[in-house]
């Protein structure tokens, strides 16, 4: 019988080579990445308390999906009185949804996003990361860049829109079997 000590390599191996994974799968429940760091600070202490009930390395994914699935609507409820939050009806569609994506196509987006961003002026990149990187809401954010909301709300609404087409050409491209370097 292996001891916890024997079993923590192989669950530090799998747990680091399916963080990113689990970290966007949290995040499609979470209101922020603050919250998705701590789901998957508690979730990976109910795996490794769980760890014996993995069958093998070939289904630790979707185990540990559960896992911060429940971890992730457990975290959901302490904040439930916040308006901003979504329902646990809407969380769970979302959630068995992204279920339901390959981590294949996951990659192929990742990668077609990157090529988009590249594809952006360094000004523009900023300004669309900005929400994602920063605390803040947009007022802030526009007054940071000495833009009014409702100008920002317009680029950043033309720039994601520009984004959504170049990756679904991305997509596209690559599926056909071109390359991009």
């Amino acid at each position: 019988m292996q001891t916890d000590k024997d079993r923590e390599p192989e669950f530090m191996r799998l747990f680091v080579a399916h963080e990113p994974v689990l970290r966007a799968f949290a995040r499609t429940m979470l209101p922020n990445w603050e919250a998705v760091d701590d789901v998957l600070q508690e979730s990976s202490v109910v795996m490794w308390k769980k760890l014996d009930q993995l069958q093998d390395e070939a289904g630790f994914l979707p185990w540990a999906k559960v896992i911060v699935r429940f971890e992730a609507l457990r975290a959901r409820r302490r904040v439930a009185r916040d308006r901003l939050v979504l329902s646990e009806e809407t969380i769970l569609k979302l959630a068995d949804q992204e279920l339901q994506v390959s981590h294949d196509l996951l990659e192929r987006e990742r990668e077609a996003l990157k090529r988009c961003l590249a594809k952006l002026s360094d000004e523009h990149c900023r300004l669309v990361m900005m929400p994602y990187l920063e605390a803040g809401g947009l007022t802030q954010l526009a007054e940071r860049t000495q833009r009014s909301a409702n100008s920002l709300y317009k680029l950043l609404g033309r720039l994601r829109e520009k984004l959504r087409i170049c990756v679904e050409q991305e997509l596209e491209f690559t599926a056909e079997g071109g390359r991009r370097s």
